[in-house]
Formats: C-alpha cells, structure tokens, sequence
C-alpha cells in the first residue's frame, strides 16, 4: 500500500488518529512532569489540502471538512489544532503530526521528529522553523529504539509509517518489543490501515505474542461490509494508554464514528486489548 500523506491529508483516518492523539497527550499532561514527544515518520508537518495531491483525491471532504461541518464539542480540541494553522473559516491546510504536538507542548516538554525522505525533511524543517522541535533524518525504526528510554521520565512514541515497505509490520513488531524491553512503562501510538480482516488478525496475533500487557487496539471501519481490495478503515495500537484518556475515550470514538461514516453506512469503531 503506498500512503504518500499528500494526497490523503485530512481524511477519515487523520481525524480519528489525530483526535485520539490529542487526548492521549492531554491525558499524560494531567500530571506536570515533563513528556518527550518522538514521532518517527513525521512527512512534511503542514499539508495544502487546496494543492494537486489532495484535490486529486478529494479525501478531506469526508474527514477534516466533516468534522468543521460538525457541532459536536467533544471535537472542539481537534478542531482547535487545525484552525491554528489556517486563517479561513473552512480549512485550507491541514497539520500532520509534528505541527499537532508541537502546539501540545508544554515549556518543559520535548519533541523529536524524524523524516527520512530528504525531500520531505527539508520540507519538515522549513514548517517546523518557528518552534523547538529537533528534526531528524533517519531511518525510523533506528531511531525509534536509540532515543529511548528519553530524558524525561515519560513520553510517546508516535509510529505513522506510509506502509510502502512489505516488511513494515514485522518491522514495527520487533521494534515494537525491542523498544518495550528498554521503556516498558512508555507510552506508543501506531497507526495501520484496514484493507483485509484476516492480514490485520494475523497482525494482532503477532503482537499478542510479544507480551506486551498493556496494549490496546482501535479499529475505525468505515463501511458495515468489507469494501473488497479498497482502503476500509485505519486503527491504532496503543501501549500503556493513561487511565484518564481511556475513561475519555467511549464517548470521544461515538462522536468520531458518527461524524466519519459514509453515506449509507453507520460505520464502527472498536476497541479491544491484545493479552498474550
């Protein structure tokens, strides 16, 4: 699957990830010891959704737009982060990532980022100018396992790969229980896409065999029925999830799986912890 973030910037899978992104570092903010904030495919950090790419796809019309359309409060935080970066009523540019944690942070808190495509972390840089992000080209999953444990006692781990690779998933997987040996009680955020059922059981069968405790599963499906050989839907794996951001996050996905679902569809989003 080839997932340039261009051309997908605001759609479905942006708004759940990065609404739940959000309250997971609210959640973590409730206590004032300082976070290191590692996001390991960063992209480019600020998108045109009036540009070539996301015209072409026509995507945020279903995501970021919907959600601007929408009066629910419970999305008042993530509309918040996407219209400090437009002067407009309506959206023209949308803030991956690095833009979204870079307005979290705190005066004691950190961010690291990594972009290895060079195009794109020149890119990185220049949007990331005006603030204290530190910017790395790296290979990611290198990267992911040198800066931990960080600093700070606690922190997140945001892993967004475009799953171009077709060793992603074991990559993550290994790296994922390499960097639990060395920061158990961190915090990790990964995002994956749905396509087919059974590759993402035979995934989280994978995951369950490293033993983590703590890891928690959100799958957005977007459609009643498997929409066969297309994008369904995107998920998130999420280890050791702060007590108050799950006590938070019920009402949080209705909100979402109401707002994201597609004509015809009630759509669902599900959670589940991954026991070994």
């Amino acid at each position: 699957m080839n997932y340039r973030h261009s051309f997908h910037a605001g759609n479905s899978a942006d708004v759940v990830k990065h609404s739940l992104l959000i309250a997971l570092v609210r959640a973590l903010q409730q206590k004032p010891g300082a976070l290191t904030l590692i996001d390991t495919h960063a992209g480019c950090g600020l998108y045109d959704l009036d540009g070539e790419d996301a015209q072409r796809t026509g995507e945020s019309m279903q995501g970021v737009l919907r959600a601007f359309a929408d009066a629910n409060p419970l999305l008042n935080d993530y509309r918040a982060v996407v219209q400090a970066v437009n002067a407009g009523v309506e959206p023209r540019f949308y803030p991956g990532s690095p833009r979204i944690l870079s307005q979290l942070l705190r005066p004691q808190d950190v961010l690291i980022l990594n972009e290895k495509h060079p195009q794109d972390a020149y890119t990185l840089r220049s949007v990331m100018r005006d603030t204290s992000a530190a910017v790395h080209e790296r290979d990611a999953y290198e990267l992911w396992l040198a800066t931990l444990p960080p600093r700070t006692a606690r922190g997140v781990v945001v892993v967004d790969p475009p799953y171009e690779q077709p060793d992603d998933r074991a990559r993550i997987t290994a790296t994922l229980a390499a960097a639990y040996r060395k920061w158990a009680h961190g915090v990790t955020m990964i995002w994956y896409p749905l396509k087919d059922r059974a590759v993402h059981r035979r995934w989280n069968e994978q995951l369950r065999r490293t033993g983590i405790p703590k890891l928690l599963s959100v799958e957005h499906w977007l459609y009643d029925d498997d929409q066969h050989g297309i994008y369904n839907g995107a998920g998130l794996y999420i280890v050791n999830p702060p007590y108050a951001f799950i006590q938070a996050l019920p009402p949080l996905l209705e909100s979402l799986r109401a707002v994201l679902a597609p004509e015809g569809h009630k759509g669902e989003i599900t959670t589940a912890w991954l026991e070994g």
